[in-house]
């Protein structure tokens, strides 16, 4: 088997990323988020291998989106696989699913001859909020704040996550919702990919950017990681008490 091209890289840490990213802020990258327990990331990834061979001047990132999630979530990655193309540190588009075709339609396109165009050069992070804005809604402010606090206290415990307890959308998710389950825990939860307003509502509301976001009592206990450390110390049967 032939050895693997030299612009295709797995990103081992964010300190790596920044560094592969940084090299040289005119070329265009392909970001190929994944997990081993998703199958469809299993034939994206042999896809993504393909594409690099086929385009030399691509840097190719793997990443794991769990074992790498500052990257993911700087990304707004919501399930995998997840593909983001740039040019340096500048978003060009973004390809969620496992949709070869629409992958390589994209790469195609940005990597064509207007990509020699300079774009403006940048140190910062890339822009991570969605490309297309959400629906104006007609809901007030007000209003979606008291819809939120009444989702929050519908119940003692509360997960607003990605998906459902039967079909998790993100690997944060599907963690959290195993270790309620190991906690015997019983809760509600709500799929924020149902509502946009809910959605960037709670991220503001709790002062808390990333889902899932665990609600004891009307009140924000934290993501998957602060849960984890709660259960580890003991606090976690006394908060749910």
């Amino acid at each position: 088997m032939a050895s693997e091209s030299t612009n295709y890289h797995e990103v081992t840490s964010t300190s790596h990323f920044q560094e592969l990213l940084s090299a040289d802020l005119q070329r265009i990258s392909l970001l190929n988020f994944w997990a081993p327990w998703a199958a469809p990331c299993t034939q994206m990834n042999e896809v993504v291998k393909e594409l690099a061979k086929k385009y030399p001047a691509v840097l190719v990132l793997n990443i794991e989106a769990e074992s790498q999630s500052d990257i993911s979530e700087s990304f707004d990655v919501e399930a995998v696989p997840f593909f983001v193309i740039l040019q340096g540190h500048t978003l060009l588009d973004r390809v969620s699913g496992a949709d070869a075709a629409a992958l390589t339609t994209a790469l195609a396109k940005h990597t064509g001859p207007k990509t020699a165009a300079a774009l403006s050069q940048t140190t910062q992070a890339p822009e991570t909020g969605p490309i297309d804005a959400p629906d104006e809604k007609t809901e007030s402010p007000e209003a979606l704040e008291r819809r939120m606090r009444a989702l929050m206290a519908q119940s003692k415990v509360v997960l607003f996550m990605k998906g459902s307890p039967d079909a998790p959308r993100c690997g944060f998710s599907r963690k959290l919702v195993a270790l309620l389950a190991a906690q015997k825990v019983e809760y509600t939860h709500f799929d924020i990919l149902t509502d946009e307003a809910v959605r960037q509502g709670l991220k503001k509301l709790n002062d808390w950017p990333t889902f899932p976001q665990l609600i004891v009592k009307g009140e924000l206990v934290g993501g998957l990681d602060i849960v984890q450390e709660m259960v580890e110390s003991g606090e976690f049967a006394e908060a749910v008490a």
